[in-house]
Parts: structure tokens; sequence; C-alpha cells
């Protein structure tokens, strides 16, 4: 079975910092395609960041480029998202995927439950 697991998420002001995580189990193959994907109420979900577990490549939405970063901790089996210069428009829930390609939603098998970041003015 595989897992994920979303935490970290919060509310902040805009100018502000989160890292959110997520705990990833029962994969059983170690190279593959993990993202961070976002969605507001009332609009379609969108790709944030992508890492390949397998060489570290990363790849960003043009909206977070130079304020996120997209890490991962193979021995923790966690990925992160460190958000920063958070802006009111990046208020959303989170996911974490994996198992895709690059930021294409709809490539990616498995998915976590959410996370929430909301930004305030």
């Amino acid at each position: 079975l595989v897992q994920l697991v979303e935490s970290g998420g919060g509310s902040v002001q805009a100018g502000g910092s989160l890292r959110p995580s997520c705990v990833v189990s029962g994969l059983i193959n170690s190279r593959y395609w993990m993202g961070w994907f976002r969605q507001a109420p009332g609009k379609e979900r969108e790709g944030v960041a992508a890492i390949y577990t397998g060489g570290g490549l990363t790849y960003y939405a043009d909206p977070v480029k130079g304020r996120f970063t997209i890490s991962q901790d193979n021995g923790k089996n966690t990925l992160y998202l460190q958000m920063n210069s958070l802006k009111p428009e990046d208020t959303s829930m989170y996911y974490c995927a994996a198992n895709g390609r690059l930021l294409l939603a709809s490539s990616y098998s498995y998915w976590g439950q959410g996370t929430q970041v909301t930004v305030s003015s």
C-alpha cells in the first residue's frame, strides 16, 4: 500500500515562510518523479514543483520560481517544499504526489490528502 502523508501547512502573513513535508511509504521503485501541486477553491489543480528522486533534477512553475524550493531526504522518505516570500495568491490546499511526470497532474499515480496553506495580506 502506497501512502503519502503531508504536514506542515499553516497560516502566515505575506512575506513569511512555511515548509510543508510529505512522508512516502510503500513505493518500491527508488527512481520516480514526485511533485507538489496546489488547488484553491473553484480553481483547477496546478503544478508547483517536481523533483526526480533518482538524481535530484527539479522543475518549477513560473509563479514560484525563486521563492519555492523542492527537496528530498531519501533516508527519511520525505519530500519538502520550502516556501519563502509567500504571497496571498499562494493560499491553497497543497498536495504531494508520486510516480508521475514533471508537473502533469494527470500523470501521477499516488496522492496525499493535502495540507492547507493560508497567506494573509
